[in-house]
């Protein structure tokens, strides 16, 4: 099972203190970037990976989606995602994502914003997606960029809150990096750019956009403290799809 650190209480107490916590979608910088790759959700299935609080489910209904399937390792994220969710049309689930099995040809939009890169076994949980997605169906995620994930030197910070910048250690070693976010011992999967886009094209995913994000300029003047994210890029945007015909 992944680690489950969203449930342990002083971790959740810290992650529901973050701006993106308390104002959701539109407390989190790299949202207008993220939804700009959205496809027309009216009518449409929608899944998302590591919905936590539920903001972008709800948003998603909000928006025309017929359906929406919200799956997350962590009770307390889901108590709190159901407890604000007054829609039958939005079914929160417990499940691992390390472990997730779909309905086959199921959705026409998965999403998952900063949860990728608590996945061990990145390809599984690629695959499955792949096979879940109807034929032309979108996958939209962000991670967190390898460049934040390839330190794990104490003290850490990550998602771009509380951020401390450390130098990047060695980038194409992969795998678990234990990080202090909000709680001591966190632990997050480095693998390098290239890994993630090679892993998408491997089931069969065709790339549709990759960005290396960072702040606007309106942004920084609405929020000087994001100046320093344009140092390096905090997040990796990424939008592929199922081909609509095999071949």
């Amino acid at each position: 099972m992944a680690q489950n650190i969203y449930d342990e209480a002083e971790f959740f107490q810290g992650y529901s203190q973050l701006r993106r916590s308390v104002e959701g979608l539109d407390g989190a910088p790299e949202w207008p970037a993220l939804r700009a790759l959205l496809p027309e959700l009216h009518g449409c299935h929608v899944l998302d990976l590591g919905c936590g609080f539920g903001w972008f489910c709800r948003w998603a209904r909000e928006q025309g989606a017929a359906r929406v399937l919200g799956v997350d390792l962590s009770e307390r994220m889901l108590a709190r995602a159901r407890a604000s969710t007054p829609d039958a049309a939005i079914e929160y689930r417990r499940a691992d994502l390390e472990h997730l099995t779909l309905p086959a040809g199921c959705f026409g939009l998965a999403y998952s914003s900063l949860a990728l890169h608590y996945i061990a076994d990145l390809p599984r949980l690629i695959a499955e997606v792949h096979r879940s997605l109807l034929p032309g169906g979108a996958l939209v995620f962000s991670a967190e960029h390898p460049i934040f994930t390839a330190p794990g030197a104490p003290g850490w910070s990550g998602e771009a809150e509380g951020r401390r910048t450390w130098p990047v250690d060695r980038y194409l070693d992969e795998g678990p990096r234990r990080t202090d976010w909000l709680a001591p011992g966190v632990i997050k999967q480095h693998r390098t750019v290239g890994t993630y886009l090679n892993t998408l094209l491997r089931a069969g995913f065709a790339l549709s956009h990759v960005e290396e994000w960072g702040p606007t300029a309106e942004q920084i003047a609405a929020r000087p403290e994001l100046a320093a994210e344009r140092e390096r890029p905090a997040f990796l945007l990424v939008a592929a799809r199922r081909p609509a015909h095999a071949g």
